[in-house]
Parts: C-alpha cells; sequence; structure tokens
C-alpha cells in the first residue's frame, strides 16, 4: 500500500498542477487539464482493490423508525443489514418525543437533537441546525463516513461539520420537496426549494437516488455523481397467502367482492381526490365494490366526512398491514410526487394488480398489461379510463395478479444492502471535495 501526497492547484489558464510525492525519494510535477484529474483519481480508486472491514457510520436524518413513512421504513432495512455486516451505527436524529431516548447497544448508538415541527406534518419534525455540536461529537468519536438522510437544517449542518473535519459524506435524495409546494398553496417557492436541494446534494460526494430514471433527470437537472441503490422488499411479508377472510368480512366483502386500497400518507400531494374518481367509475360498474384507505393524515378528516362509504382503516404496520394488503384486489395510485413508492412494490408483493402512473417504483418494475397498468404520467383522463375497465376481464385481471407477484419477489434487501456497503466503503477510502481551489489530501492508491 503506497500513499499520494497531492496537492492540486488550478493556474491562470483553468489547467490543474499535480504535485506528487510517492513513498521514495523521486518527486514529479505534471500539468494536466482539469478533466484529466478526475480520470487520474478514478483510476487510482479502480487501481486499488478496497478490502471490506468494519466502519463507523454516521447516519443523519429526520424521520426514524418507528416512525411510519417509506423513508424512514427505507432506513431501517439498511440499518439492519449494515448491522448484520458488523459496521458500527451512531444515528443522529430528533428526537420523537417527550419520551424518547437515546437507544444503545451493540454497533449501534443515537444522539438526539433539538428540533421542530414540520409544518403540515405535526407528528414528524426537522432538526435545528447543529454544527458545533456535531464538531464535537465526531471529533470524540470520528465517524469513517457520514450519511445525510434528510435535507433539513439538521443536515445541512452535518455536511458542514463533516466537511470541517475532512469526512467524506454522501446523501440520500427521498422525497421530491420542491414538488410538494403546489399542493400548500406555494408553488412559487417550487424554484428555490429546488435551488436549494441542488445545491445541498452536490455539497456532498455522492447522492443516493432509488431510480434510473431519478438518476438521469437530476443530473439533467445539475446534480453531480448520483448513483442507484434501488429499494427491497420483504417478499415472505408481503404475500398474497396472507388474504384474510375475517378481515374482508369487516370490510363487507364477500369472496368474489372486488376490493381496492389505497396505501398512503392521507394528504394534499398524494392526488387523493384522482383515486376516490377512479374508485367511482369501477363502482359504477361493480356496485358491490369496496374502497379501504389505509394510512393518516391532515386529509382524512374531510375525506372521511365527504365520502363516508369508504372504509378508513388507519395506520398499520407489520403483519398486519400485509394482511391489509393481500385481502384486496387492486391497488390505485395517482400520487405525482413521488421519488420510488415503497407501496407499489409491497402491493405487487402481495398480489394486487396495480393501477400507478409510469414513473418512480411503476415506471422501473411494472409492464403495462402484463404485471400491472401503467397511465402516462399526470395524465388523469387515462388513468380513470384504465380504472374504468381494470375488471373488464377476470382472466386478464388474474393473469396480471400473478405476474406482479412474481415479478418482484426477487428484490431481496440483502442484495441492496450489499451495494449501499460498497458505496460506503468506497467513499471511506476516498477524499471528500474540496470546496476550495487549492486543498492538499491525502490520497490512498
Amino acid at each position: 500500500m503506497y500513499f499520494w501526497l497531492a496537492t492540486i492547484k488550478f493556474n491562470y489558464y483553468g489547467n490543474i498542477s499535480v504535485f506528487g510525492a510517492r513513498a521514495s525519494p523521486v518527486h514529479s510535477k505534471i500539468v494536466i487539464n482539469s478533466s484529466s484529474v478526475v480520470r487520474i483519481i478514478r483510476d487510482m480508486n479502480e487501481v486499488e482493490k478496497i478490502q471490506p472491514r468494519q466502519l463507523r457510520i454516521a447516519l443523519v436524518t429526520e424521520t426514524y423508525p418507528p416512525e411510519i413513512n417509506g423513508v424512514a421504513i427505507t432506513l431501517g432495512r439498511m440499518i439492519d443489514g449494515l448491522l448484520e455486516r458488523q459496521h458500527d451505527i451512531h444515528v443522529v436524529r430528533p428526537a420523537q418525543g417527550r419520551q424518547d431516548k437515546a437507544k444503545i447497544f451493540a454497533h449501534y448508538s443515537e444522539t438526539l437533537m433539538a428540533s421542530l415541527p414540520i409544518p403540515g406534518y405535526p407528528e414528524l419534525k426537522f432538526g435545528l441546525p447543529a454544527k458545533e455540536k456535531l464538531l464535537r461529537l465526531w471529533r470524540d468519536k470520528r465517524p469513517d463516513v457520514v450519511h445525510i438522510a434528510t435535507e433539513g437544517p439538521l443536515g445541512w449542518s452535518a455536511c458542514s461539520a463533516a466537511q470541517v473535519l475532512g469526512i467524506p459524506v454522501c446523501s440520500d435524495f427521498h422525497t421530491n420537496f420542491h414538488n410538494y409546494s403546489q399542493h400548500y398553496g406555494v408553488g412559487w417557492l417550487n424554484k428555490p426549494i429546488e435551488s436549494y436541494l441542488r445545491r445541498f446534494h452536490n455539497r456532498t460526494q455522492c447522492t443516493l437516488v432509488p431510480t434510473v430514471s431519478l438518476q438521469k433527470t437530476l443530473s439533467q437537472s445539475g446534480y453531480k455523481n448520483v448513483h442507484v441503490i434501488s429499494r427491497g422488499i420483504d417478499a415472505a411479508r408481503f404475500h398474497p397467502d396472507k388474504r384474510c377472510t375475517e378481515l374482508r368480512r369487516q370490510w363487507g366483502a364477500m369472496n368474489g367482492t372486488p376490493v381496492a386500497i389505497l396505501v398512503s400518507r392521507l394528504a394534499a400531494e398524494k392526488n387523493l381526490s384522482l383515486v376516490v374518481e377512479a374508485f367511482e367509475k369501477i363502482h359504477h360498474l361493480r356496485p358491490d365494490s369496496k374502497l379501504v384507505m389505509v394510512g393518516d393524515g391532515p386529509a382524512r378528516a374531510a375525506l372521511q366526512q365527504r365520502f363516508p362509504h369508504i372504509i378508513f382503516a388507519g395506520m398499520r404496520s407489520g403483519e398486519d398491514l400485509a394482511r391489509h394488503y393481500a385481502s384486496a384486489d387492486l391497488f390505485l395510485y395517482p400520487s405525482t410526487t413521488e421519488t420510488y413508492g415503497n407501496v407499489t412494490i409491497e402491493a405487487m408483493a402481495s398480489g394486487l394488480l396495480t393501477l400507478a402512473y409510469d414513473y418512480a417504483a411503476a415506471r422501473e418494475h411494472i409492464k403495462h398489461e402484463i404485471n400491472g397498468l401503467l397511465a402516462p404520467f399526470n395524465d388523469e383522463h387515462a388513468f380513470l379510463a384504465l380504472a374504468q375497465g381494470i375488471l373488464s376481464d377476470e382472466y386478464r385481471l388474474q393473469r396480471m395478479r400473478r405476474n406482479a407477484r412474481t415479478s418482484v419477489e426477487h428484490l431481496s434487501w440483502e442484495n441492496i444492502n450489499i451495494q449501499l456497503e460498497s458505496i460506503l466503503l468506497k467513499l471511506a477510502h476516498s477524499v471528500p471535495i474540496p470546496e476550495t481551489k487549492t486543498q492538499t489530501t491525502a490520497i490512498a492508491s
């Protein structure tokens, strides 16, 4: 193992001078253009064979289990996988309530931070700026890599503290916050939020996204070093065998009664009115059909008052959630603000025919008329037309339900966590991107 001590400087003409000294008395000076230095560093990293080793990973997030949302569930699965591989995990997160206490057990510890409720999401918190506290924390026990899952003030502070200490940072792009603004009457904030998110993620060494299409979209929008880490599914939990006759009876559904389900946060950005409108198309042809909404949120009370025929099941998790999925027949999901949509593959694994817009997880895993139905993105007319004909052919319906299950049961979290571990190992061996034009760094080679 050798080490290069490299000082990279931009000269007057925009070229880069690299002064290197290997573990020998031989010194050299070369002048190359800016694209070449990136290629040199990449090649050096490829040559080095990175051996698996135990890492100390700091995860900074504003949502975490037992909170129930796609981000928290995904992080929980990924942390479980890293712990199984004997990595040390230190989670930095807001306290989830007055009774919340930091957890400590083998290879795992937490630090709880001050926070405030997120407007419109009172059950969720955003962490307050905490750069100085993080500096003290990480100077005392330095992580090999910092992984930032959410882009609030706490995440920004974590990135700043890591840069001061020279710790590599990666970030997750979980939520299209800039697209949420139009659903809350502040559409004029779309561009500022989009600019902030791009700046946030470009301060880190890499940004992780769940789909190739999102990777392409962000890269075209000026995001740098975007990598795909998909999502897994617990195919043993979400399974057609969890279908429950008693639960269906509680819904008023007999053996042949079609049941459509939505599993989602009940909020404006989830396009709930289109769910109801799509179900009305189904109900017009099959008056015995039922619609079940699983989840909670600020829109629930108004929906419940306006549509008393809808069954509101509230928050569900674990085996109870799996029974709710499997006891339905159709999954209606017209949300237009997803970065992935874990519920899509949960529904497919449960053997449901899913109708969704052609993007995010649906684009990755649904083949139209083979294992589900895809409407062009944000085309309400097409979505409603597909809903109207969804029960027209029983053989077609059952064929797509069977294919939905078989097409996603291979998506194990184990494979996803191996990919994540690989990226974190490479980052731990890398050098953080300097924010200034002159920086002295140690590069392993």
